[in-house]
């Protein structure tokens, strides 16, 4: 680790929210500032920092970058800091331990994928979940990238179904930013939904679905009280999610 004081680089808050940071940790500047890159187009009011590479601009970790993004992610309700190779956690627990008592136990350094827990936690804390729901939405990327469809037995054996089909009409499908949207969405219903057999409150079941233009998403709900929130759910895709339309 490199001494010095550089600026955590890669910030994008906004004083009022009140969401849960997330900070990036990289052998990487570069790196970790396209994280955020990435991560803002689904996050836009969430604190997200980037603190990579070393004092002097090479490669490696700082301490104190790390240390100075912890600070500044934290809104008060807890950061969550994801790295990209065992040293980079290291680097994060350390700074961590030597927070203040009173905002140390409010960091969280997860073992996830960066990329992928990344984004999924970006999301999560977008929609307001508190810092333990961030932490299991980033642990979730350690499971399998695509995962397994709702058997249709499940389905049929319910008696209570409610469905839609729609076709993606937006250029560029389910990308990453409409997918986070429709997540967003999905989330604010206590309701259980799946686009195609997967869940539509899991960011990386929809992007794992990999849905183009001109795809079809059958979005169904077993719940009496699903419906309200499959037709929103169908609504949002069929109005292309402001984008182009193919």
């Amino acid at each position: 680790m490199r001494h010095g004081m550089p600026e955590a680089r890669g910030t994008n808050h906004q004083p009022e929210a009140r969401r849960v940071g997330l900070v990036f940790v990289s052998h990487s500047a570069r790196l970790a500032e396209g994280l955020v890159e990435l991560a803002r187009q689904m996050a836009p009011s969430t604190r997200l920092i980037a603190a990579g590479g070393t004092a002097d601009g090479g490669i490696g970790t700082s301490f104190e970058a790390v240390s100075a993004a912890l600070r500044e992610a934290n809104t008060g309700r807890g950061v969550v800091v994801l790295c990209d190779l065992g040293s980079a956690i290291l680097t994060a627990a350390t700074a961590r331990d030597f927070l203040e008592e009173d905002s140390r136990d409010g960091v969280h350094v997860v073992d996830a994928p960066l990329v992928e827990g990344g984004v999924a936690a970006a999301v999560a804390a977008e929609s307001g979940a508190d810092v333990l729901a961030v932490v299991a939405a980033a642990e979730s990327a350690r499971q399998t990238r695509v995962a397994p469809a709702i058997p249709a037995a499940k389905e049929a054996d319910s008696g209570i179904r409610y469905a839609r089909t729609v076709t993606l009409t937006n250029v560029s499908g389910l990308h990453a930013r409409p997918a986070a949207e429709f997540v967003r969405l999905a989330n604010t219903f206590p309701a259980k939904v799946t686009v195609n057999g997967k869940d539509a409150k899991s960011l990386l079941s929809i992007m794992g679905l990999a849905l183009m233009a001109g795809s079809s998403a059958e979005i169904v709900t077993l719940d009496a009280s699903g419906e309200a929130a499959v037709d929103a759910l169908a609504d949002l895709v069929e109005s292309g999610f402001g984008e182009e339309r193919a």
